[in-house]
């Protein structure tokens, strides 16, 4: 057992690390001020420079690596923030990778290059009004008519919802209730009876676009069923992925919060003497540390063991448990250590620690992972709906 990176995912870390560095610090404030996502002439250089698709196939016109070179890049966007990081979320372990493993030929042909060129992005669509922690609650509607699909319903609390050109949308196949008929189909925006509502205003994430979705009656061709129903256990495979991909977001949020609090503890004098050299910040810089290599651990073990398929739900769910936890409480001490500094909005600091909070409600909330956890240790799902 190596801990240790080879040679080409150092050189694609640094790579990662020293464009966003250099590149995205500007444009992070930008999208912070405006609540804009990366605009797409961004999105397309990103895809020249490599960074989109990493471990999607390379006759898809991704980079064939694994998922533990995409959460390296992935993370050292995420220091720089959530907003700019995403669309490399979305093309490396959002639902991308879904339509990569179960959809029909024609649509993966259709859709992955382009994601992978940076000219399309490709947002989810399962919490509906009455259906978040409880998915299996859902109840949009694909109805199969002959040689078309018929989709109605309502989704809520979509991220790329309004901004993205396709969009991957659990829904139910037939009344069989529970999971027992729920599969997914692809839509592209501009679809007729595909509408948005009006964009989200959070607490954090800004410059990831959220908004509802309704459909109303639209026709999709039977190609676009990416998975029919009665495959939920495979739409939740394919999202143990994605839960590293929000456990590395939140990871980011920590680790660039360490980074800069490191970089000013260091400089920032008070009674004559740096900061750092105080005992009581000492330790609080050490105890981030623990928390940060400890939940980049069990991300890099979820992305390892599953040999670049898909983690498992106990792996991914520690992962992202512990990633949402410490981010929260890493950003706020990085928030304390700086003091105003760290409390104003000229710095990035609690930027961090308001989309802290959000990777742990999106995704899965984290109470949410610790059932999950404990129903991988006993063997058995718990039906949270008997009194």
């Amino acid at each position: 057992m190596d801990f240790r990176l080879t040679e080409i995912q150092r050189d694609l870390q640094e790579a990662a690390r020293k464009f966003a560095r250099s590149e995205l610090v500007d444009l992070a404030r930008e999208l912070e001020e405006k609540a804009e996502p990366v605009p797409h002439e961004w999105v397309r250089r990103y895809a020249e420079l490599g960074f989109l698709g990493i471990n999607v196939a390379e006759d898809y016109g991704g980079m064939g690596l694994g998922n533990l070179e995409a959460l390296l890049v992935v993370e050292e966007f995420a220091k720089i923030s959530s907003a700019v990081a995403f669309p490399v979320f979305e093309s490396c372990v959002g639902p991308v990778r879904a339509i990569e493993h179960f959809a029909p030929e024609s649509l993966k042909a259709r859709v992955i290059p382009a994601v992978c060129r940076g000219e399309k992005v490709v947002a989810i669509g399962m919490s509906e009004p009455d259906a978040g922690s409880a998915l299996t609650d859902l109840k949009t509607r694909a109805r199969i008519e002959s040689d078309k699909v018929v989709l109605n319903g309502t989704k809520r609390w979509c991220s790329g919802g309004g901004h993205a050109e396709g969009y991957l949308i659990y829904a139910r196949f037939d009344d069989t209730p529970g999971a027992g008929s729920i599969g997914a189909v692809y839509v592209e925006k501009g679809t007729p009876g595909f509408s948005f509502g009006p964009q989200e205003r959070l607490m954090g994430f800004r410059g990831v676009p959220s908004s509802d979705l309704f459909f109303d009656n639209v026709e999709l061709p039977l190609e676009n069923v990416v998975v029919p129903g009665g495959g939920f256990k495979r739409l939740m495979e394919a999202f143990d992925l994605e839960r590293c991909g929000n456990a590395t977001m939140s990871l980011g949020q920590a680790s660039g919060a360490l980074e800069d609090v490191l970089d000013y503890v260091q400089e920032r004098h008070q009674f004559g003497r740096p900061l750092v050299d105080f005992q009581a910040v000492q330790i609080k810089l050490a105890e981030m540390r623990l928390r940060v290599d400890a939940a980049r651990l069990l991300i890099h073990r979820a992305a390892q063991n599953a040999q670049d398929g898909m983690p498992s739900i106990l792996d991914s769910s520690l992962a992202k448990c512990f990633a949402n936890e410490i981010s929260r409480e890493v950003t706020g001490n990085a928030v304390q250590l700086m003091g105003g500094y760290g409390y104003s909005k000229e710095y990035p600091m609690e930027r961090r620690l308001r989309d802290s909070w959000g990777w742990g409600i999106a995704g899965g909330a984290v109470d949410i992972q610790k059932v999950n956890i404990t129903a991988a240790m006993v063997g058995r799902r718990f039906n949270q709906r008997r009194a």
